[in-house]
């Protein structure tokens, strides 16, 4: 079972193996002993609060259902704050379910999962939205290099050249890369390092970057083979 913890208020909280979902702040720098300076990116996981537990005797798997970002009433639609105030959870807006391997691993319902599940120097996987860039040309969305810019090259400076063949097969394969709609897909930044942890203000700082615009959701999870490798190993 997950180690209970108890807050200052009185209120339940439960480490967890599974992750926590948060909020990009931003990117930021830090500056190591020798004078390194680390590019990081600060991401605030607030609270996460457990919404609902499947099991396998009702639901067939085993799960989490994790709560994240407390809102007002009157900006919550009518199944997530009839959910809310069936079980007595606070009021928020966002709901993402994460796999457990067994049931012995299940939190309970209202707990509140700690910043503490993590620790400095260890390793995880951050998942986002990237950022969207609209209709972009095969230059920017695929690295394509550009076409001479004289010797009689006009009008086709950034155009991508042939795409098809002659008679035979005579069409475009399915899947070549063109010009087309960049970004506003899911992606995962995988073995971040995990280098501060401010459990105040519940911030996580992770080395490097992470998907996604300042102030966009993001989940992190533990690095699958690496959660137990510490900084500078």
């Amino acid at each position: 079972m997950n180690e209970n913890v108890v807050s200052e208020n009185g209120g339940a909280i439960q480490k967890n193996t599974f992750g926590l979902i948060g909020t990009k702040v931003g990117m930021s720098r830090i500056f190591e002993e020798d004078g390194v300076s680390v590019p990081i990116t600060v991401i605030n996981v607030g609270m996460n609060v457990v919404s609902s537990v499947k099991t396998v005797e009702k639901d067939g798997y085993c799960a989490v259902q994790v709560g994240y970002r407390e809102t007002k009433k009157n900006k919550l639609n009518k199944p997530a704050l009839g959910h809310c105030t069936k079980l007595g959870l606070p009021l928020v807006s966002k709901f993402k379910e994460f796999r457990v391997p067994n049931a012995e691993s299940l939190p309970t319902v209202g707990s509140i999962m700690s910043i503490e599940s993590f620790s400095i120097g260890e390793f995880v996987n951050v998942s986002g939205v990237s950022k969207g860039k609209g209709y972009a040309g095969a230059i920017k969305r695929h690295g394509f290099s550009s076409q001479r810019t004289s010797h009689g090259n006009s009008v086709s400076h950034r155009a991508i050249g042939s795409t098809g063949m002659c008679q035979d097969p005579g069409r475009v394969f399915k899947g070549k890369k063109m010009s087309g709609h960049l970004g506003a897909v899911k992606r995962t930044t995988r073995n971040l390092k995990v280098v501060g942890i401010d459990g105040s203000k519940m911030l996580i700082m992770v080395r490097g970057s992470v998907p996604g615009n300042n102030g966009s959701q993001v989940v992190v999870k533990p690095a699958v083979g690496k959660k137990n490798r510490k900084l500078g190993n």
